[in-house]
Parts: C-alpha cells; structure tokens; sequence
C-alpha cells in the first residue's frame, strides 16, 4: 500500500507518499495522483489511501521552520541505474544553504564533470523533491536554471535555505 499525505507550504501544496515508511515520491502539487502516475509499475499496482506519514510530514513541518536539514532524515527511494543512484545520493549530500553546478554534481557522484548532462537527467527525473534536493543544483552560468515544479518554487526553497 503506498499512504499519501499532503502539507501546505508557502510556495503550494507538498504531497508525499511512501510505502512502508520509506518515501517514493513527493512533489510540489496538491493532487498526489501527479506524483503516483510517476512510478514504477510495481509501485502503480499497490493502492492508494491517504494517512499520516509521520516523520516525513514533521521533517517537512521543521523544515518550514528553518531546520532546513529535517529532510535528511527521512529515508527515500526511487529507482535507478547503479549511476543514477550516485548522483541521487550525492544530491542529498549537498548541504541546506549552498548550491552545486550540474557538473559539481557529477564530480561529487564519482563521474567526470562532464557528466553534468547526467546530473541534469537525475534532477528531471527525480522523484522526492525537495527530500532529493535537485533544487541546489544551478548552471554554472548563472540563474536558477529549471525545475520541475517551476522556478519561483526552485528560488524559494534556495532563499528559505539560505536564510536559514
């Protein structure tokens, strides 16, 4: 069974769902049907209920606070080849509060930072945002780059980590 909650959010609706208390997806809509029509087959076949997640719906509550590393907390899981799964869990050791370029990124995976193209590919294709913060990484050559759930979400949560 995958559970789905969704939390308000300054920047519009956060919907989360996560089967066996491990996050599958999350998203900034307020239809979590968007975030479950993005997974997996097996994942599609399971039903769908709304409940209480727990400590992902607290990690997200503290991170609105300003304990922008809440988020670290909560285990997650999407899938991925062997590379993509580096450069997800280099994502995730991006500090709250700084930014990385796409070909940062890639170095931090272990890959040539000519890789950057593969960590764009990773940041669209993923899953958990924020929890998979693909919303640090920018192009080297200035701005917010895309996202998506569009930039001005992007260049909130950046600005809410870095007054945090």
């Amino acid at each position: 069974m995958i559970i789905t909650q969704t939390l308000p959010t300054p920047v519009g609706p956060l919907a989360l769902l996560a089967r066996g208390g491990v996050l599958v997806a999350a998203g900034f809509t307020a239809d979590p049907l968007e975030m479950f029509a993005r997974l997996s087959p097996s994942l599609r076949a399971l039903p769908l209920r709304e409940g209480d997640l727990g400590d992902a719906a607290e990690a997200v509550r503290e991170y609105l606070d300003g304990k922008v590393g809440a988020l670290d907390r909560i285990p997650v899981e999407q899938p991925g080849t062997p590379t993509r799964q580096r450069l997800y869990e280099a994502l995730r050791a991006v500090p709250a509060g700084t930014t990385v370029s796409y070909g940062q990124l890639a170095e931090k995976a272990g890959l040539p930072r000519t890789a950057a193209r593969a960590a764009g590919s990773a940041c669209a294709q993923n899953l958990i945002a924020p929890f998979v913060p693909c919303h640090r990484v920018v192009p080297s050559t200035g701005g917010y780059g895309s996202y998506y759930y569009g930039t001005p979400v992007k260049e909130w949560l950046v600005a809410h980590e870095s007054r945090a």
